[in-house]
């Protein structure tokens, strides 16, 4: 069975405070984007699970891979038969984009609907929490409000269809402890549940990732991909999550063309928004 993980972006992110298990409690829409990795999982030849990864590098052993995790910890509640994994990577990682949450969670997905275990989307998506703060949302796949430490998901209704996406991540790696230490806790002077409900034209301003600020300062590439969408005509420009990748939307009568000196030693990805 063949599945496709895709990405994901963050509309506003808000760190609220930090929490006494070393979390942060956070406020953040994600929305799935359609770029994409390849996923195969097939019954197996053999007496073992085996995961093999192709395309991008990624820097995990196999069995520390999120792929591995999502099957021990599936295996865990119900017992599995082992599978031959196959992962064609294109997300890049340490992008904020959450390709390896989105391949953890379609690999429960994935092994739901092959050996018909027949769990609920629900039962899946406690099952992804304790793997990765993102992975719940992958099980849904559809736009949410997250909170918490992102595991408690609301559904958001926002209509992105008229709109073109363009994802940029250049070579900047940004570490996740990194991000957090650049970033003070505080409750947002405006409720993002609000903000998000404005008109997309009025979002510039208004809806931010509390990651950006000080993450441009460290590396001003992204200050400056960011700022040459804007330039370019994006309604609305960020970066996803704690980065590195820096995404615009534009309205679809209003293509843009970013300039080539911004895009050197960056992945690309553009597509309409569903």
């Amino acid at each position: 069975m063949i599945t496709f993980p895709n990405a994901k972006i963050n509309i506003g992110l808000d760190i609220i405070n930090r929490r006494s298990d070393g979390y942060h409690n956070i406020s953040t829409v994600m929305v799935p984007i359609p770029w994409a990795d390849i996923l195969e999982i097939v019954p197996a030849k053999t007496p073992e699970t085996t995961l093999t990864v192709t395309g991008r590098t990624v820097d995990c052993p196999s069995d520390k891979n999120l792929v591995m995790k999502a099957y021990r910890a599936l295996n865990s509640v119900i017992p599995l038969p082992p599978l031959e994994i196959h992962l064609h990577k294109i997300i890049p990682d340490g992008a904020g984009l959450g390709g390896g949450s989105a391949d953890a969670a379609f690999t429960l997905t994935t092994i739901n609907n092959l050996l018909q275990l027949g769990l609920s989307t629900d039962r899946m998506a406690e099952i992804a929490s304790g793997i990765g703060a993102d992975c719940p949302f992958f099980i849904y796949n559809s736009p949410m409000m997250a909170t918490g430490i992102g595991t408690d998901l609301t559904p958001v209704n926002i209509d992105l269809s008229q709109y073109k996406i363009i994802v940029v991540k250049p070579s900047v790696l940004v570490p996740t402890k990194e991000a957090y230490a650049g970033v003070t806790p505080a409750m947002p002077e405006k409720n993002l549940a609000d903000l998000i409900h404005l008109p997309t034209e009025q979002w510039q301003g208004y809806i931010k990732n509390d990651f950006e600020k000080s993450i441009a300062d460290k590396h001003p590439q992204i200050a400056d991909i960011k700022q040459a969408m804007l330039d370019s005509g994006a309604v609305y420009a960020s970066m996803s999550g704690s980065g590195s990748a820096v995404y615009g939307l534009w309205k679809r009568d209003n293509m843009a063309e970013l300039p080539s000196n911004v895009l050197q030693q960056c992945a690309v990805f553009q597509a309409n928004m569903n």
